[in-house]
């Protein structure tokens, strides 16, 4: 589930981040990593959410209540989320969804290592996934307008459709909206948790490194 969520994620972000190298880039990495990261923890809350045949069979309950007892449980689900990836270690301890070094750095993590840049990686690693944290709080509203919004042929979609449609839902009506949210607060976020100084060090240390 998080491998398919990571792919599609980045993904989606793989014409903002093919100039990897400049700043911006290296945010859009970080924006990616809070999306997926997010939209990963939503879904794994979800899954316990049972199909309308197991509601349905205790009782007459009606297309309503089943509405409104999804959207209770997906805003339970998505305040844990919230919670969990929000605070210290939320993202950097967890190792499904902690945010790694960039596609093009990652390609020479090894040799940065080898001639001692290690602690320079690791510091940037830590950075990003700090600055991931901070942002996650931004979730929250996105993720309650998405689910007050929930239509009762929506609520029996997600009921019967499976593992994925949680998640699907999710994405289709967050995805774009987390994303303009998190600019802002991963901007600031890199600037004060040491990201961009990180960066910068670290793109030096390549052959003809230029950190603009």
């Amino acid at each position: 589930m998080f491998e398919l969520l990571r792919h599609r994620g980045l993904q989606s972000f793989s014409l903002c981040c093919s100039q990897e190298g400049t700043m911006s880039g290296m945010r859009r990495t970080v924006v990616a990593g809070v999306l997926v990261g997010i939209l990963a923890a939503a879904a794994a809350e979800a899954q316990g959410i049972p199909p309308i045949g197991g509601i349905a069979g205790r009782g007459a309950a009606t297309e309503s209540r089943i509405a409104l007892g999804l959207r209770e449980a997906l805003t339970v689900g998505a305040d844990n989320a919230v919670a969990r990836t929000g605070r210290l270690d939320g993202f950097f301890m967890n190792e499904a969804i902690k945010i790694l070094m960039p596609e093009r750095l990652r390609q020479v993590e090894t040799g940065l290592r080898a001639i001692g840049y290690g602690p320079k990686v690791d510091e940037f690693i830590l950075a990003m996934n700090r600055a991931a944290e901070r942002a996650a709080a931004s979730a929250k509203p996105i993720f309650w307008e998405a689910i007050h919004s929930i239509t009762i042929e929506d609520a029996i979609g997600i009921l019967n459709g499976g593992e994925t449609a949680a998640t699907e839902y999710f994405r289709g009506r967050t995805e774009d909206g987390l994303a303009a949210a998190f600019r802002p607060v991963v901007q600031q976020a890199t600037d004060e948790t040491g990201v961009t100084r990180q960066y910068k060090d670290l793109i030096r240390a390549l052959p003809f490194g230029n950190p603009e």
